[in-house]
């Protein structure tokens, strides 16, 4: 029997206890501004393990998850001790810029520049004694999601904390690929805990997502397509390696958002063994007709900032009293303006150039050659505003509609297109690498050279433009600049796929995006800057003639099925080493999409009779 003295001190142990399993730490999710009380800290496990099947969302009710305002955040992955880091931070970096960190191995300082942190933690770890303490000096202004993996006993670790945690009972590869994908979106998620542990996760708790971003490492049997038959993809491109069609090759096909097919293939030149990624960044040549002036058109034309039916003089003092003046913008969107091909570099003078950058040659083309000041508006432009339009009405392919488009662009945007497209497209839609210039923002070695020039600027280019006049135009021009992944291409597409949203934000209504998409010309099949399906075998025998897109001098092509929720992503350097015509010749690019149409429709007429 306890004395007096001993029941008193049993009783205040209790209400410890007590005090401390009711301490909440409190987080107003906005602005991401805090109010943090006391955490529960427990230094050990206190309960059995839990039989849990499924992985559960605990604390979203602020619907954190999955991420979004992806423009505004810095983001941080912190592993502490997890056995899977590195396929959950290359998941993570398919949707946003993630930096990646390990726990014990960095200084607190490198945080800073943060405002987002994702810490993976498993049953273990969790119980490390600095956590708690970095995660309460952290939450003040810091927004912060766990994902943790092993049994969800575990949780009792963080019972006081309200932040999202997304808890899976597994620890494996897979697990941490579902957990990366939920974060952001790529995977929904409707687990619920299977009984109470701690003081605050109850049975039945969790929060329920929806897929609204791309799915990663699906298998194409969920949608009734045969692995095998995709498989002989591999041989067309070996095929186009082989003949020295182009050195190396990313292709991607996404189907309904799900990402089931993406793979790359040989190197990046002929003469070096640097194997070709799926995350390397290409030029993607005239594909920046649609991947970014045509983008920035929507956008303005959707604010009411410019009119297709306006006459470009409208916009542009420049061309009043010229034969642009009265030319529709719908007409340059079109290619009918009756614009010519204008070659630019024959004028290239020798004072115009320098292999050094200095203040009266600041426009770096390639390494080692670099453009006198203002080039490009005191020569080039001139020469295209008094170029003729002979074929007025006619459809014909000229890059100087896009030269035009970017003119217009600027002036309506009162910002340069290149960071304009960054920041109303890319950086909120989570494109980690595509924009104009990369070299000014990405090693030289993650980007896939195009050719050695031996006649303009005489150097391998790797990360500068291939095209010679957009090259003059300091890499940034309407008709070609822009550098991307095939991933940055696909989330693009996937949005207008969608009507115009993607990861729960709106960037256009779907009628513009059906506007610019559709046939709008009755003299060729094309859109406002999109290329569109003839129906008569281009770009695929078996595309539907709602598909648009287009293709890229350098050896590229995006095309979208809206009739199948279809993307096809073809990226190359087939100018590599030398401009050659075999790609086209030995119709690469249709073949493989030929092979995954058929692979689709003898899916879905499986699946039918499957029905029936």
């Amino acid at each position: 029997m306890l004395g007096l003295s001993g029941k008193v001190k049993k009783i205040a142990i209790k209400r410890d206890v007590l005090w401390a399993g009711l301490s909440l730490l409190i987080i107003l999710l906005a602005g991401f501004s805090y109010t943090i009380t006391k955490p529960v800290i427990l230094q050990k496990p206190l309960e059995a393990p839990v039989s849990q099947s499924v992985a559960v969302l605990f604390n979203n009710q602020s619907d954190i998850i999955p991420l979004k305002n992806l423009k505004k955040r810095n983001i941080a992955s912190i592993n502490i001790g997890t056995a899977f880091s590195g396929p959950f931070d290359a998941m993570l970096r398919n949707y946003a810029p993630v930096k990646s960190f390990t726990w014990g191995l960095f200084n607190p300082k490198e945080l800073s520049r943060f405002n987002t942190l994702i810490i993976q933690v498993n049953e273990q770890t969790v119980y490390d004694p600095n956590l708690v303490n970095f995660l309460t000096k952290s939450l003040g202004n810091k927004e912060i999601i766990i994902a943790g993996f092993g049994n969800v006993s575990a949780l009792q670790r963080l019972d006081g904390f309200k932040m999202p945690i997304f808890w899976s009972p597994a620890e494996s590869v897979k697990a941490a690929e579902h957990a990366a994908q939920v974060i952001f979106g790529g995977e929904g998620t409707e687990g619920r805990l299977s009984q109470s542990v701690g003081l605050n996760f109850h049975r039945g708790s969790g929060f329920s997502t929806w897929q609204n971003r791309l799915r990663y490492n699906v298998r194409p049997e969920e949608f009734g397509i045969d692995s095998s038959k995709l498989a002989s993809i591999d041989g067309i491109v070996k095929e186009a390696i082989n003949e020295r069609a182009t050195p190396g090759a990313v292709v991607m096909v996404i189907k309904q958002g799900n990402v089931i097919f993406n793979k790359a293939y040989g190197n990046h030149t002929y003469d070096t063994d640097v194997a070709t990624k799926t995350d390397d960044i290409f030029d993607v040549a005239s594909v920046t007709k649609i991947g970014a002036t045509t983008m920035a058109v929507m956008r303005l034309y959707e604010q009411g900032k410019l009119s297709l039916n306006a006459g470009i003089g409208k916009y542009l003092p420049d061309a009043r009293n010229t034969n642009k003046e009265n030319i529709p913008i719908h007409d340059v969107m079109l290619h009918e303006a009756g614009f010519i091909n204008l070659d630019f570099t024959g004028a290239v003078r020798a004072l115009d150039h320098s292999p050094d950058s200095s203040f009266y040659y600041p426009s770096k083309v390639s390494d080692n050659f670099y453009m006198r000041r203002n080039y490009y508006h005191d020569v080039m432009w001139p020469k295209m505003l008094k170029s003729p339009t002979p074929t007025r009405g006619q459809y014909v392919y000229s890059d100087i509609s896009m030269y035009v488009m970017k003119e217009v662009i600027e002036h309506q945007a009162k910002e340069p297109l290149d960071e304009y497209v960054l920041e109303q497209f890319y950086q909120p839609l989570g494109m980690r690498t595509a924009g104009f210039n990369p070299r000014r923002r990405f090693d030289k070695e993650q980007i896939v050279p195009t050719e050695n020039d031996v006649y303009f600027r005489k150097t391998l280019l790797q990360g500068y433009v291939h095209d010679q006049g957009a090259g003059l135009a300091d890499g940034v021009s309407g008709h070609a600049g822009l550098f991307a992944s095939a991933n940055d291409l696909a989330i693009l597409n996937q949005m207008l796929l969608n009507g115009g949203t993607y990861g729960g934000e709106d960037y256009f209504k779907p009628a513009t995006v059906d506007l610019f998409t559709s046939r709008q010309s009755n003299v060729s099949y094309r859109g406002f800057g999109f290329d569109r399906s003839s129906g008569h075998g281009y770009p695929s025998k078996l595309a539907s003639t709602e598909t648009y897109g287009h293709t890229g001098y350098t050896g590229t092509c995006v095309w979208v099925d809206p009739k199948y929720k279809l993307i096809y992503i073809f990226l190359s350097n087939r100018v590599n080493p030398s401009v050659s015509n075999k790609l086209n010749s030995l119709r690469i690019r249709p073949r493989i999409q030929d092979v995954v149409y058929e692979a689709m429709l003898q899916g879905e007429n499986n699946l039918a009779s499957i029905g029936n």
